[in-house]
């Protein structure tokens, strides 16, 4: 279970730059649950997967993950128990190294590590019979450097790898945004798979409606840094895109209205 309490976090505090990233954000995550996270650009969707990763520390506020106080942990100590996959196809993976190696590396997750052959002719079996599954041919390359992998390859193999170890939360950031229309439904089913199988407890930021709309039990909606709705359960399987369009349509208005008002208190205050 992922507890997040009262988050806050502002980049640029006191310049004219100044954006208030997230805002009182509370929010508690079942174990085993899907949520889709939406929202525009800037409203504090990406800020909260990477607070939650530790890609920076919050100004306040707590994250608790099954009962740990992780709000203060180094990125490096959360990633024992974090799985992540980002939206660059070209992240989350030594590209110099091959397919074998890199899931050689991913296997150890967590684990203690000494010196010994990574590549044993039986973690050379295991990985073959997992990257088997993806259905892409690429278990006949392990010994490809992963660099050479298209975008689409390259992110199935990261999915895989980061949930060869049971993480106790995956993150999927966007992960399929840089992907051609096709390659990206390939990659949703296979996450929709691997979540579903790994019965995995995941926070997945997407633009996309439609997988909000299909994937997970549960819609989490953002703008400006704050979560303006919550669907779960018959409220969500009942949601069409037409009605997070018109959700979305809602909240613009309401910006423009109160800029609109905004500037009309400054000319009367002039």
């Amino acid at each position: 279970m992922l507890v997040l309490s009262n988050l806050n976090k502002t980049f640029n505090a006191g310049t004219i730059n100044e954006v208030n990233a997230l805002q009182e954000v509370s929010l508690t995550i079942e174990e085993g649950s899907f949520i889709c996270v939406l929202g525009t650009n800037g409203s504090g969707k990406s800020t909260l997967l990477n607070a939650v990763a530790g890609t920076f520390y919050t100004d306040s506020g707590t994250i608790e993950l099954n009962g740990k106080d992780i709000t203060r942990w180094p990125e490096y100590k959360r990633a024992c128990h974090v799985g992540r996959v980002f939206q660059n196809p070209f992240s989350g993976t030594a590209p110099n190294m091959t397919i074998g190696e890199n899931l050689a590396l991913a296997a150890k997750r967590g684990k203690k590590r000494g010196l010994g052959w990574g590549l044993t002719s039986t973690v050379l079996q295991e990985l073959k019979s997992r990257v088997k599954t993806l259905n892409m041919g690429l278990e006949e390359r392990l010994d490809s450097p992963i660099g050479k992998l298209s975008g689409g390859q390259r992110q199935a193999l990261t999915l895989l790898m980061s949930s060869w170890v049971k993480p106790e939360l995956l993150l999927l950031d966007e992960h399929t945004a840089a992907l051609d229309p096709k390659t990206a439904s390939k990659v949703i089913e296979l996450t929709e798979k691997i979540v579903t199988a790994g019965k995995l407890t995941t926070l997945m930021v997407t633009h996309s409606m439609q997988q909000a709309v299909h994937l997970g039990d549960r819609i989490i909606m953002m703008h400006q840094g704050k979560i303006k709705y919550d669907f779960r359960g018959e409220e969500k399987r009942r949601l069409k895109i037409a009605d997070l369009l018109s959700l979305f349509d809602d909240l613009r208005r309401k910006d423009q209205i109160d800029a609109g008002v905004v500037e009309l208190l400054m000319k009367n205050y002039v």
